[in-house]
């Protein structure tokens, strides 16, 4: 058993495994996660989220993986009596993309879905979140990153029923400036901008009064903040409202 205190782990994220009376405890567990080749993703399982079993090694790199670097942030969703996984990678030749990997067990091991990763090519995204809606159908929602349009973008697109493809064009929820608590960013490419604002982490949540609400994070004046949006239609697409100052 292993201490949360003496687990080494970015991004964390939990899934509840109510038939077994289990927590399940994922995230980035690189040492070095940005100036070093990706090595996998870790795991581990506990009952009062104090102590836990593991590590479990749930992902590596099978012979001609695209993603090299940056393991990040893996998310697990169960869909069709599988176990999926979307976590966020990069590679030197190719922008940072959402991919999906697919395992039988919550503790893998997961192997990618496809090929491809699931975000749009050329674009640069992370922190991919699937979401079911009121019809049963798949979408991802996901950043595309300051990096690459300056103020940060929170889409969502729709998904084939297995996962495998896009079936429509992404849609734009909101950008970072939208939440008027967000700090500023200045470049330093040399492009002269100085209003870069960041968008990280979303991930849906229907309330018991029926509200649909996206939890996510930016920069505040205070540091790294997370926020909440609300979809005043009920559905993933929007129109999204920011409430007036982060959760956290």
């Amino acid at each position: 058993m292993i201490d949360v205190c003496d687990i080494q782990i970015r991004d964390p994220f939990v899934f509840v495994m109510k038939d077994r009376l289990l927590y399940y405890l994922f995230g980035t567990t690189d040492t070095n996660p940005w100036n070093s080749h990706g090595t996998s993703f870790q795991a581990y399982a506990g009952a009062d989220l104090r102590t836990w079993d593991g590590p479990f090694t749930v992902f590596s790199p099978p012979e001609g993986f695209w993603g090299t670097h940056d393991f990040w942030a893996p998310e697990i969703h169960h869909y069709h009596r599988s176990f999926y996984m979307l976590a966020t990678f990069t590679a030197l030749n190719h922008v940072r993309a959402t991919h999906i990997l697919v395992s039988d067990d919550i503790l893998g091991p997961y192997v990618p879905l496809t090929k491809e990763p699931i975000t749009p090519s050329g674009w640069q995204c992370l922190d991919g979140t699937l979401y079911i809606d009121e019809t049963q159908h798949p979408w991802i929602v996901f950043c595309r990153e300051w990096v690459q349009v300056h103020d940060g973008e929170i889409h969502a697109m729709p998904l084939s029923d297995d996962l495998t493809h896009a079936v429509g064009n992404p849609v734009l929820l909101f950008k970072a400036s939208s939440a008027s608590w967000t700090r500023t960013l200045v470049r330093r490419d040399g492009s002269g901008i100085e209003d870069a604002r960041v968008t990280d982490g979303p991930f849906l949540h229907r309330q018991a009064d029926g509200k649909l609400v996206m939890l996510w994070s930016s920069l505040g004046r205070q540091g790294y903040a997370m926020t909440c949006a609300i979809s005043d239609s009920g559905r993933i697409t929007g129109p999204w409202r920011q409430v007036e100052k982060p959760l956290i």
